[in-house]
């Protein structure tokens, strides 16, 4: 076994031919001539590798375990230089297990992961909530604009001699003539102010013209259960004396809310008096200050 390992492996050995009385042969079966004296004139020459390259020194240790011609064997280390030259084709570094196509342009992408279904309706509605609210706002801006732009209506009454300007959400109004009022004034239901013109009044006697007004309108308009007096005083409104008085109406019932009634006298220039009319019911904070405000700025 040993000796089939330390055997040269190229080129192959050939098979011995029996002893024969021809001259010996030279190596590799060759007819040679006379034998070899046994002390040759000139040096023995190793034979030279393939493609005409020097054999190396070898080392004692190393040819015990490679046999004569360098021939490899299993125990050779597999580190050395390979067997046959290189032709410079060889890859400077192994290749990945990738096609062609993924060598020249790049390796496959992994495509990215889908968006869940519940997060894609939830932005859906997010995004149409943000517009449904925007075009609401951009609504309510420009009607909020047109109101402040408008200007405030101004109602003109000649008859009763009187100018008052209507507070927002106020609307003039048309009364019937059998009332003797000339011009009106309202919020809805809630808030009304009425115009018309009064007898000659001295300044001395505003007061006492301004309770006889407001017990007769609280008789026709409040039919109040309880009637109490909340003002009562002399005013000055552009410049004209005057006097003012308000109540307010209370009910037994549950059904019928407080009201309020306001009843302003003022002189005019030619002698006679302009009676100013408010009325708000059911009685809130709001309607009163409307009804002042309106009255305090008639001119």
């Amino acid at each position: 076994m040993d000796d089939q390992w330390t055997r040269r492996v190229w080129p192959p050995a050939e098979e011995e031919s029996p002893p024969s009385g021809q001259a010996p042969t030279r190596p590799y079966g060759v007819p040679g001539g006379p034998p070899r004296s046994s002390t040759p004139s000139t040096p023995p020459r190793w034979p030279t590798r393939p493609y005409g390259g020097r054999e190396p020194d070898r080392n004692p240790t190393e040819e015990s375990l490679t046999g004569l011609y360098g021939a490899p064997v299993a125990e050779r280390s597999q580190s050395g230089r390979p067997a046959w030259p290189s032709l410079g084709l060889e890859s400077p570094e192994p290749e990945d297990d990738l096609p062609p196509s993924a060598r020249r342009y790049r390796a496959p992408e992994t495509p990215p992961r889908p968006m869940p279904r519940w997060l894609r309706r939830l932005l859906v509605g997010g995004l149409a909530l943000v517009c449904s609210a925007a075009v609401i706002g951009a609504v309510v801006v420009t009607v909020l604009n047109r109101a402040e732009s408008a200007p405030p209506t101004v109602v003109h009454d000649q008859i009763a001699g009187v100018s008052y300007t209507l507070p927002p959400e106020w609307r003039e109004g048309v009364v019937a003539p059998v009332t003797g009022f000339t011009s009106a004034a309202a919020r809805g239901d809630s808030a009304t102010v009425m115009a018309r013109p009064g007898d000659r009044v001295d300044p001395p006697n505003l007061r006492s013209a301004v309770i006889d007004l407001s017990d007769l309108y609280t008789q026709l308009l409040l039919h109040g259960d309880k009637v109490e007096v909340l003002d009562d005083r002399a005013v000055t409104v552009g410049g004209r004396p005057g006097h003012t008085r308000a109540v307010r109406a209370e009910y037994t019932d549950v059904v019928n809310e407080p009201a309020f009634m306001r009843v302003t006298l003022l002189t005019r220039p030619d002698g006679g008096s302009t009676v100013l009319l408010g009325l708000a019911h059911p009685d809130r904070p709001q309607s009163r200050a409307e009804i002042e405000g309106l009255m305090w700025g008639a001119r």
